[in-house]
């Protein structure tokens, strides 16, 4: 072989190599509408996920050092439902979650959280029950509550004990 035709081999090489580079790229940049799609895909998926927030908590001092009740409300903003599992408390050593029937307390293992919606924790209904405590709170003291979901990460939230008699929105 002369100079002359291993240049033009070597060239053709290159440029087969060139080809296939450039393919890929090609077939990158259509990835990369799905990376688009999967980024608006990751937007939607966020909007429906559950988007919570509490308001409203409050413990009312209890009338005994043995358990206290815990209220609040936690909105969901988001297109999904969640599911409050559990709560825990600085100044208990159990925190359980009731439901009120027929003037009866049942213990549940979870409330859900509906989407676009809100659970109401309040006096009379669904509500927290704070068992064993460490310390009897009075009124001014604040408890701390972490509630845990199934789907949301937990929250922390800070209830002012108020009044027994403490009654919001009357």
């Amino acid at each position: 072989m002369n100079r002359r035709s291993t240049l033009v081999t070597t060239a053709t090489g290159l440029g087969a190599a060139l080809a296939l580079v450039l393919t890929g790229c090609s077939s990158d940049s259509d990835s990369g509408s799905d990376a688009g799609s999967d980024a608006k895909k990751a937007n939607a998926e966020a909007k429906d996920s559950p988007r919570l927030t509490v308001r409203g908590a409050y413990v009312p001092q209890p009338v005994n050092g043995k358990m206290a009740g815990g209220f609040l409300t936690v909105r969901n903003s988001g297109g999904t439902a969640d599911k409050l599992t559990s709560v825990s408390s600085d100044i208990a050593g159990d925190v359980t979650m009731h439901k009120t029937v027929k003037q009866q307390m049942q213990s549940v293992a979870s409330f859900t959280v509906p989407a676009e919606g809100s659970l109401k924790l309040a006096r009379g209904g669904n509500h927290l029950m704070l068992m064993d405590l460490k310390r009897k709170p009075a009124e001014g003291d604040t408890v701390t509550f972490v509630l845990h979901f199934t789907k949301s990460g937990p929250i922390t939230v800070k209830a002012p004990v108020k009044a027994m008699n403490y009654a919001p929105g009357q």
